[in-house]
């Protein structure tokens, strides 16, 4: 992605065209998404196609291949988010995960809150710097600005890490406690941006409003209950049919479903879907939703469906989630160079570097020696350490930011969220692999073998115990009763 956006910015040719002229539309506050301009009595319609900095109006004027570069941010959220996201929630490991329910539900909410707020609190502080030095105007970056970064700079993506951790067979709790952070933490960001981003204060945006606080605050637990409720219905609605079919199919001489794998996988893909595209309409977060319609899936539809289709929906959603991810990250790095819109400041960039790193820190540490309080099977020196070099930014916070890139604290944000994205991925992804070394963490694990050999030893040493209950987060054995029973 890097080599190619150096050849397009570099190596084509702008067309001969005039040089671009701006008209004054004093009357308009935003920018609309289509205009209808009357020219002496003749109307025109105008559609908007992105936004060009002032300073650089002639700058890519006619240049096509660079117009054609420029995504539309929507594409992210509707097309390569979701099967990124699903697929997370279809391959989970249920056993490993819900055993550490509790400690990965503690990282992915409280250590998000966390980090966004130390985020912006020390970008804040930078920006006050900038402001002092004469680099910014004191109105052009608020407090809400700050948190914001803070959010969407909160959103950890470990895929370089994991697919590292999944060819060596790495330690099974390390893997399951980043894994489940990662993709509970992408939902909590995309919620928790959004909240951010409509909290608006009546008076000063850099004063405290308490309504419009516990306003946000209400938005963000109404929209993520919301969309964890639509995309589980979905699942369940998915699973019952699923299950009338193969009921159907066993009691009458009818075509059976499962004799046709490939209708059948379809189906579970349009259903699958239509729980983000739902949510979406609703005005909840599709995100959310596909996540825990994956997580659902997993667990009641995937038993209803042939050999044929649980083979071909786990190759379909891994194969999705593959070229999505790849898509992404060529993207990125087509961005750094055919990007018309970046803000390069030093002083941010470094103060980004800074808090993101200080906000990690904050976040593993103090809340694994207040986890490690109530665990049984503590979580290790070293396990710490490598969750605080894992906390790589990737894909969500890529799109958040360039999901709005209007005014210049968001151009700067974007910018730097972008140099963070590919440090993080070069330098902590590329180091994964000693890093395990110098920390003394074991490798070549069988997961099921491992949990076997643990159950076993439960077993053991309390022989009338349910071990599948005992090894369990709490309130895992609250919902394992309930599903168990019900």
């Amino acid at each position: 992605g890097l080599v190619m956006g150096l050849i397009i910015q570099y190596a084509t040719k702008a067309s001969d065209v005039e040089s671009g002229t701006v008209y004054e539309c004093e009357k308009l506050k935003s920018g609309q998404s289509t205009l209808l301009i009357n020219i002496t009595n003749h109307v025109y319609e105008y559609q908007y196609r992105r936004e060009i900095s002032h300073h650089n109006v002639n700058g890519h004027q006619g240049n096509a291949m660079l117009q054609k570069m420029t995504f539309d941010p929507s594409i992210f959220f509707n097309i390569l988010l979701p099967p990124v996201i699903f697929h997370a929630g279809y391959s989970l490991k249920k056993r490993h995960f819900f055993r550490n329910l509790g400690s990965i539900l503690t990282y992915a909410f409280l250590g998000t809150a966390i980090s966004c707020i130390i985020i912006g609190l020390i970008i804040y502080g930078f920006v006050k710097a900038m402001v002092h030095l004469g680099q910014l105007k004191e109105w052009e970056f608020h407090f809400t600005d700050c948190l914001f970064f803070g959010s969407l700079m909160s959103a950890t993506d470990p895929v370089t890490v994991l697919a590292i951790f999944h060819e060596l067979h790495v330690d099974t709790d390390l893997y399951t406690l980043l894994f489940g952070e990662s993709v509970l933490n992408d939902a909590v960001a995309i919620v928790l941006t959004y909240s951010i981003s409509i909290y608006s204060p009546k008076e000063n945006p850099n004063t405290f409003d308490a309504a419009a606080f516990f306003q946000s605050v209400g938005n963000f637990l109404g929209i993520f209950a919301g969309s964890f409720a639509m995309g589980s219905s979905y699942a369940i609605v998915t699973a019952l049919i699923s299950f009338m079919v193969l009921i159907f199919s066993h009691l009458t001489k009818f075509t059976k479903l499962c004799e046709f794998p490939m209708l059948e996988t379809g189906l579970f893909f349009l259903l699958s879907w239509s729980a983000f595209l739902s949510a979406e309409a609703a005005g909840l977060t599709g995100i959310v939703a596909v996540l825990f319609c994956g997580v659902t899936q997993a667990h009641y539809t995937y038993n209803n469906l042939s050999p044929d289709s649980k083979m071909r929906t786990k190759q379909l959603f891994e194969f999705m989630n593959f070229l999505a991810e790849n898509v992404i990250f060529c993207y990125m790095g087509l961005a750094l160079f055919t990007f018309q819109n970046h803000i390069f400041n030093p002083l941010f960039i470094f103060g980004a570097f800074v808090a993101v790193f200080v906000a990690r820190a904050c976040n593993i540490y103090p809340l694994t020696f207040l986890l490690n309080l109530g665990r049984k099977q503590k979580i290790a020196r070293n396990f710490q350490h490598m969750m605080m070099f894992s906390g790589l930014r990737g894909a969500i916070a890529f799109a958040l930011a360039i999901q709005d890139t209007e005014s210049q604290p968001k151009q700067m944000m974007f910018t730097t969220a972008l140099l963070i994205v590919l440090f993080t991925v070069w330098v902590f992804g590329g180091g994964t692999t000693p890093m395990l070394t110098w920390l003394q963490i074991r490798v070549g694990v069988d997961p099921d073998e491992d949990l076997k050999a643990e159950a076993a030893s439960q077993s053991a040493s309390n022989p009338d115990k349910n071990t599948t209950k005992a090894e369990s987060a709490w309130l895992f054995r609250i919902w394992y009763g309930f599903d168990h029973k019900y």
